[in-house]
């Protein structure tokens, strides 16, 4: 049985195009989703931005129809073919959330959209060092994720008979591993479920120290 990395890669090779096709125009729903992007793309028009975990491109995609200068890095590289096949005019390259191939203070900001979920709580500092890593000073940082403190798992993810788990995380842990890292919150939003959720929703906003 696969764990960690490889089940997490696996499963999303798996489910890329279906993933892809399901939410597909979900952004059009949820309008403090579209507010939260449009706020970080005002704090990072300078660019460049980091799409970390990129998924399929949907998140990259917006932000670039808000004018913002972005590329992605994913996991699976089943995500990143449907994401540059999607989005022939932005860059996506195969990464780890955890190891970012990246120099130093190269981004102005960089957003991890619902991307922290599938880390075992014992590796969301390793990640929050990178992602503090990778911005410059000041840079910006937005993250989402479903609230609370368990590891749920998803049966027949998008279909698919692959194995995969989530982690629910609370705002005030994230927040405190981000700050830990250099990323200090500056806005923390927790909002009710939507109709096709089953738990609340969490976005913080964070400046790299500087």
């Amino acid at each position: 049985m696969q764990t960690g990395h490889d089940a997490v890669r696996a499963a999303y090779d798996a489910v890329a195009e279906d993933y892809a096709v399901l939410l597909r125009g979900e952004l059009a729903g949820k309008p403090l989703d579209r507010a939260l992007l449009a706020t970080f793309a005002e704090l990072v028009e300078d660019g460049p931005v980091l799409d970390a975990g990129s998924g399929p491109g949907r998140i990259a995609g917006h932000l670039a129809s808000l004018g913002v200068d972005v590329s992605g890095i994913d996991l699976s590289p089943g995500m990143v073919a449907v994401a540059r096949r999607d989005h022939p005019m932005l860059r996506f390259d195969v990464g780890s959330l955890t190891a970012l191939e990246l120099p130093d203070a190269s981004f102005a900001g960089v957003v991890a959209w619902y991307s922290l979920i599938h880390l075992p709580p014992e590796q969301l500092p390793l990640a929050a060092a990178e992602l503090a890593r990778v911005p410059r000073p000041g840079g910006a940082l937005l993250t989402a994720f479903q609230v609370g403190d368990e590891c749920v798992r998803l049966d027949r993810p998008y279909g698919h008979d692959v194995e995969l788990h989530a982690y629910r995380l609370h705002p005030g842990r994230v927040a405190d591993v981000l700050g830990a890292a250099g990323l200090p919150v500056m806005a923390r939003t927790v909002r009710e479920p939507g109709p096709q959720e089953r738990t609340r929703q969490a976005y913080l906003l964070a400046r790299r120290a500087g």
